[in-house]
C-alpha cells in the first residue's frame, strides 16, 4: 500500500500540516522536527505530492506569472528569475500569457487567473485597473508587479524617470542639444502599463529644462519597443531634408538597435555622425557596442519572487514597493557632436 502523508504525521507523531511545511523545509518547523519527519517519510518511502500539500495547507505549490508576452528579451529574463526562485523553493509557474491582445486578457484575468487556484499573483508590466486591483484584492492572494508602479500593489523595477535623465544628461554633457527620443509611446493598445513610456520621457525632458534646452515635440518620436518601429522613425528623419539630430536617447536598447541600424542604412557612422544611447542592456547590446544604462530583469523577478515566498512562508514579507540599481555601461556609442561644417 502507497504511504500517505497521514502515514508519515502519524510516525513522527505530529500533524499533517508539520508534515507538509517540514517536507518543503520551511522555517516555521524546527530542525530536529524536520529531520524527524523526513527519517519516518523515507523510512516509510512516503513521495509527497503537490495535491497531498494543497489539502493540508491550502497551497497549491503554484504561483501565477501574468505576461504580456513571453517572447521578449525582458520578459523572458523576468521569468528566468522567478522561475529560479521557485524551483528552489518547490513552486511551480502557473504561466497566463496575454498574448498582447485585450480580449486576451479579457479571457486570461476573469475566466482563467481568477479560478486558478496559485497561492499568489506576479504580474510583468501591467496596469491592473481599479476593478482588477478589487478582484485581486477579494481573492486574498499576495500580488506583486515587476517593472512598472501600479496603484495599490507593490512593485520591483527601477527609478525609470532618473535612469532616463541620466541617459539624456549623459548626452547633454557631451554637447549635444538636438536629441531625438525614440519613445515606447501608447501602449495601451497592447494591455502594457503606460508608466515606463511615460517616466521615460519625464526624464527626458526634465534633463532638457535642467540644461536650458528647449524642448521640441518634432524630436520625440514613436519606436513602440521595437528595433523595426524605430528602425522605420529614423529612415524617416534621416531621409527628411531637415538637419539630424546629433544624438539620440532611445526609451529602450532595442530601439536604440533600430536607429543604429538606420544610421548605418544611411550611410552614417555611430558615433561620429549620431550617438546612441539606451536603456536595458539587451543581450544584444554587446554586439552593437551600445552605450547604455543597464537594468538587471532576472534580479528583478527573483527579488520579486523571494518577497512573494517570505509572505507564504509566514517570514516578514516586504510591504513596500523595491527599486533596484541601474548601471551606466559605455560601449562607444556616444561622442561630442561635429560642428555642422564638417
Amino acid at each position: 500500500m502507497t504511504p500517505r502523508i497521514k502515514d508519515v504525521a502519524h510516525a513522527a507523531g505530529v500533524s499533517v500540516s508539520t508534515v507538509s511545511r517540514a517536507l518543503r523545509g520551511l522555517p516555521s518547523v524546527n530542525q530536529a522536527t524536520m529531520q524527524q519527519v523526513r527519517d519516518q517519510a523515507e523510512a516509510l518511502g512516503y513521495v509527497p505530492s503537490a495535491a497531498a500539500a494543497a489539502i493540508a495547507t491550502g497551497h497549491t505549490m503554484a504561483i501565477n506569472v501574468v505576461v504580456p508576452a513571453v517572447a521578449t528579451w525582458f520578459f523572458s529574463s523576468v521569468l528566468e528569475g522567478v522561475d529560479s526562485q521557485l524551483r528552489a523553493a518547490g513552486y511551480d509557474i502557473a504561466l497566463f500569457d496575454l498574448g498582447y491582445t485585450g480580449q486576451e486578457r479579457e479571457r486570461v484575468f476573469h475566466r482563467s487567473l481568477l479560478r486558478h487556484r496559485g497561492d499568489a499573483v506576479l504580474a510583468l508590466c501591467i496596469d491592473f485597473s481599479e476593478a482588477e486591483r478589487n478582484e485581486l484584492r477579494e481573492t486574498g492572494l499576495p500580488t506583486i508587479v515587476v517593472g512598472n508602479p501600479v496603484r495599490g500593489l507593490r512593485f520591483v523595477g527601477i527609478d525609470e524617470v532618473a535612469a532616463a535623465k541620466q541617459a539624456t544628461d549623459h548626452l547633454i554633457s557631451l554637447g549635444h542639444r538636438d536629441i531625438l527620443h525614440l519613445s515606447g509611446g501608447d501602449e495601451t493598445t497592447l494591455g502594457l502599463n503606460v508608466r515606463v513610456p511615460n517616466d521615460r520621457l519625464a526624464g527626458y525632458q526634465q534633463a532638457l529644462q535642467e540644461a536650458g534646452i528647449p524642448f521640441r515635440l518634432e524630436l520625440v518620436r514613436l519606436g513602440r519597443f521595437t528595433a523595426a518601429a524605430s528602425g522605420n522613425v529614423m529612415d524617416e528623419i534621416l531621409d527628411s531634408p531637415e538637419p539630424n539630430p546629433t544624438a539620440v536617447f532611445a526609451a529602450s536598447d532595442e530601439m536604440a538597435m533600430g536607429a543604429i541600424l538606420s544610421i548605418y542604412r544611411h550611410g552614417l557612422r555611430v558615433p561620429q555622425d549620431i550617438s546612441v544611447i539606451g536603456i536595458d542592456d539587451h543581450a544584444l547590446s554587446a554586439s552593437f557596442r551600445l552605450t547604455t544604462l543597464a537594468q538587471d530583469p532576472v534580479e528583478q523577478g527573483a527579488a520579486a519572487t523571494r518577497i512573494i515566498l517570505d509572505e507564504l512562508a509566514g517570514r516578514p514579507a516586504r510591504k513596500r514597493s523595491l527599486l533596484l540599481p541601474v548601471t551606466f555601461v559605455d560601449r562607444g556609442s556616444t561622442a561630442p557632436p561635429r560642428h555642422r561644417s564638417e
